[in-house]
Formats: C-alpha cells, sequence, structure tokens
C-alpha cells in the first residue's frame, strides 16, 4: 500500500473517532438537563461569577429551571435547585446521588481519602465505624461534659478582655477547636501552646484561601491552574502541614496504645486497624485515619464556630432577640446552674433562634459536592455516572412558602401559635439523607451549650449600634462566612 493511501486511511479514522466522541458528547449532552450554551474549553465560565458562586446558580435556575447542567471548563455538572428537587436527590434517590462529588481543591487535598470525601466500600466503611465511634465516646466519655468544661475555659477569656473590644473570631475557633481536640485526640491544649497556635492558624488560613479568586479558579481549570502559582498552591503546603501534626498525634497514640481501652477516635481507629490487618480489602489504614482526622477539624471545628460567631452578631443586631433569650436563661438555668442539653427541650425560644441562625446564615449553601453513583434518570433527564451534582440546600432554608419574608430574620419561623418550637422539613442545614453532616449531633451540643454559657455570664455590646451591623455573609466557592466584627462584653 503506498504511504500516501496509508496516511489518509489513518487521517480517516482518526476523524472518524473525533467525529463519534462529539456526536456522544453532543447527544448526551440533549438528554442531559438544559443549562447555558458552553463555550470551548471554558464552559460556563462567562456565566458565572466567582465572586459569588451560589448566587450566579441562584439566577441561572430563574432562567432554566430547577434542574440544570453547567459546564466547569470542560466538565459538565447539575444543579438541583429548589426544595422539592433537594429533597428527591436527597432521599426518595438517595442510592444514586450518594456519591461524593469532583470539587477539585477538596478531591486532590484529600486525595480520595477520609470520611468527607472518599466514596464506594471505603466511605461505607469509614462512615459506620464513625458513627458507632462517637456515640461510644458519647456514652463512655460524656462529651456533652468535656464541652461545657471548654466552654468555662471561655468564659475566663473572656473575662480577661476586661471590657476592651475585640474580634470573636479565634476565641471561638479554639473552643470548637479544643472540644474536637478532646474527642479525637483524648485531650485539650493550653491555648498558649504554639503546635495548637499553629494548627489553628493553617485550619484557618484554609478557610480563608478557599474564598481566594486562584482557588476559585481552580475548581474550575484544576489542569491548568496545577501549574501555576496561587491560593490554591498554600492550601495543598498547608494541607500537608495539618496532616503531619495529626500523624504526631497518631504516631504517639501508637506508644501508648492499650488495645482494650479506647478512650479518643484515633485509639478506636488504631484498634480497628489491628483486628482488620488480614483484611485486604479494609479501608482502616494510616492514611484514612489521619485525613478522617483532619476531616473533623475542616468540616465540624470550623463551621461551628462560624456559626457561633454569626450567632453572636445576630444578637447584637436584633436587641428584643437577645432580651428574650436571656429572660428563657434565667428562668430555665439560672446563672449558678451550667447549661446542658436537657435544658433546650425548656426552652423553645432559644431552640427557634438557633433554627433561625442556621437557616439565614445557609453555611453551606450548596452542600458539599454530590456525585451520581451510576447513570441515572432524573426527572425527564439523563445524568451520566460520576456527574457532579450541586444540590442548593440554601433553596430549602430560603423557601417563601415555608419561611414568609426569607430575607428577614425571624424567630417565627420556627415557633407556633402556642410559642413551641416549629419543626420544617425545610430545615436542611446539615443536608439529609445517607451523607447527611456526621457531626450534626455534635454541633447541636456545642452551638447550644456555647452560646448559652456566654449569655449567661455576659452582656453583649457591639462596636457602634445595632443599625451599623451588617449580618449578610461572604460567599466563598461553596461556603459562607460572617463579615468580621468587633464587640465587648461585661460580665452580668
Amino acid at each position: 500500500m503506498e504511504p500516501f493511501g496509508l496516511t489518509n486511511i489513518v487521517l480517516l479514522f482518526v476523524t472518524c473517532l473525533l467525529f463519534m466522541s462529539i456526536w456522544r458528547k453532543t447527544s448526551q449532552r440533549r438528554r442531559m438537563p438544559p443549562g447555558p450554551f458552553p463555550l470551548p474549553l471554558i464552559g460556563n465560565f462567562l456565566q458565572l461569577d466567582t465572586k459569588n458562586f451560589p448566587r450566579s446558580l441562584e439566577k441561572l435556575s430563574q432562567k432554566y429551571g430547577p434542574v440544570f447542567t453547567i459546564y466547569l471548563g470542560c466538565t459538565p455538572a447539575v444543579v438541583l435547585y429548589g426544595h422539592n428537587v433537594v429533597m428527591e436527590a436527597l432521599v426518595a434517590q438517595g442510592d444514586e446521588f450518594g456519591g461524593r462529588g469532583a470539587s477539585p481543591i477538596l478531591m486532590k487535598t484529600a486525595n480520595g481519602t477520609g470520611i468527607g470525601f472518599s466514596n464506594g466500600e471505603t466511605w461505607k466503611q469509614l462512615r459506620h465505624f464513625a458513627e458507632t465511634t462517637l456515640e461510644m465516646l458519647d456514652m463512655g466519655q460524656n462529651i456533652e461534659k468535656k464541652i461545657q468544661k471548654e466552654a468555662g475555659f471561655l468564659v475566663e477569656r473572656l473575662k480577661s478582655t476586661n471590657g476592651r473590644t475585640f474580634d470573636p473570631t479565634s476565641f471561638l475557633s479554639q473552643t470548637t477547636t479544643n472540644i474536637l481536640c478532646s474527642v479525637t485526640f483524648g485531650k485539650r491544649f493550653n491555648y498558649e501552646d504554639k503546635d495548637f497556635l499553629r494548627f489553628l492558624h493553617l485550619l484557618d488560613e484554609n478557610a480563608h484561601l478557599q474564598s481566594c479568586t486562584m482557588t476559585k479558579l481552580y475548581n474550575i481549570f484544576p489542569t491548568i491552574l496545577d501549574y501555576l502559582p496561587g491560593s490554591h498552591q498554600k492550601i495543598f503546603k498547608n494541607t500537608e502541614e495539618l496532616k503531619q501534626f495529626v500523624s504526631r498525634q497518631v504516631k504517639m497514640h501508637q506508644e501508648t496504645l492499650q488495645p482494650k481501652h479506647s478512650g479518643d477516635f484515633i485509639d478506636a481507629f488504631l484498634i480497628k486497624m489491628e483486628k482488620e490487618r488480614q483484611n485486604s480489602h479494609s479501608a482502616f489504614d494510616l492514611p484514612n485515619l489521619v485525613r478522617s482526622t483532619l476531616d473533623f477539624f475542616t468540616a465540624g471545628a470550623q463551621s461551628t464556630s462560624l456559626v457561633l460567631k454569626y450567632g453572636l452578631l445576630v444578637l447584637m443586631k436584633y436587641p428584643k432577640v437577645h432580651e428574650k433569650i436571656l429572660q428563657e436563661i434565667d428562668s430555665v438555668i439560672g446563672q449558678a446552674q451550667t447549661p446542658c442539653m436537657a435544658d433546650l427541650d425548656k426552652m423553645p425560644y432559644t431552640d427557634a433562634v438557633i433554627h433561625e441562625i442556621h437557616r439565614c446564615l445557609a453555611l453551606v449553601p450548596l452542600n458539599v459536592p454530590r456525585a451520581v453513583i451510576k447513570d441515572t434518570s432524573f426527572r425527564q433527564y439523563f445524568i451520566p455516572k460520576g456527574t457532579t451534582i450541586f444540590l442548593a440546600l440554601k433553596s430549602s432554608l430560603y423557601d417563601s412558602r415555608e419561611f414568609p419574608n426569607p430575607q428577614q430574620f425571624d424567630v417565627g419561623h420556627f415557633l407556633d401559635k402556642k410559642g413551641a418550637l416549629r419543626k420544617s422539613e425545610f430545615f436542611i442545614p446539615f443536608s439529609t439523607g445517607k451523607r447527611v453532616c456526621l457531626g450534626k449531633k455534635l454541633a447541636d451540643i456545642v452551638i447550644f451549650v456555647v452560646l448559652t454559657t456566654i449569655l449567661q455570664h455576659f452582656t453583649l455590646k457591639p462596636l457602634g449600634g445595632p443599625d451599623d451591623l451588617d449580618t449578610s455573609p461572604i460567599a466563598g466557592f461553596l461556603t459562607v462566612a460572617p463579615k468580621s466584627y468587633q464587640l465587648s462584653v461585661t460580665p452580668r
């Protein structure tokens, strides 16, 4: 065969492959939910606001409906916006939508390990272990007492401010992080401990870097930005140092481990590792231990401290709400008794305020990304296996049918006519279904005990008047955070 003829055949073959690939993608796109037309390489980048990604998806939902497709670079993702479609995916089709989505920044730092960002059998093993271990530790070590103890240390630190104005961010972050240190490491740290402060700094810095432009762009163009400097590279570096901190704690536990006694999460995991040593399919190894432990802090300590920070801001913004909570605290708990979860059943107004704090903040407006674990039919659309799914939890929390005037902070959203707590299936700040937040119960205890302990001992005073306070949060790529503010506290 002549060389020219062979070349033509090769070119024809390659052209056919390209045509088939394009046809398959085009055919697949026609079956997927509608959405803005993607441009080559950049996808829908021009239609997405990287400064407020959740808001840009809200706007697109107004045009394309509750189920639509966007392209992050060349990769499609499906957005579910609206309470009905969110619940349909998380509950009615929870198995299909049970995978962890490919948020590039999170997937690279976790590398498929840990409770938060693993999938399949690894996730099932780690999730079940974590749930049972937390229950065991709560019964054996009484986690609530650890939280009460740490809240007491916070009171002493707040007293030391002597009426000076301060930003509460570090105080709250240190408190919630130390609570999780007690649960995972079996010990708390002195607030001046250099290693502890470094650990906190890295966690806080990574949380801040999530909102930087280069980090947001990395989540859209990871292949390109892998080779460029920026905030995303700092996150990768910080994460390695965070893992080293956890690894040192693990090593200390290995040296003192008593196989018949698990005093904390790391002990329990190490004991499980030993039992599973001969199981080739076991997910219990050191990388999963380190990442699972770190997941508690990145997902738990920081989010809880942000809710508390927002809660204090809201109470200063609305003095009447603040005053009603104080009245309930004084009548149910008093000044001398330490707040405990048993008190909450007798404090419906305080409970409603905490619910409304969660609702208004909507800390994770788009949920942590999910993925479909197989080719899925959803309503009349086709969603290919592995497609990332953004489920807009905020669309439930801000649904005007359930919460009139959802932009307004209104405790009445969670109170019935008799003043009792009104429960709502629209209240899903921790998500719902099989991947509901693992630390929900722990977060509930921390928020109630710490918040009521602060209010029990101190009067909050903002820098300026209530009208000067801005409660609108700062949007990141997937999460939000309260704006910084100053306050002072005086003993009651």
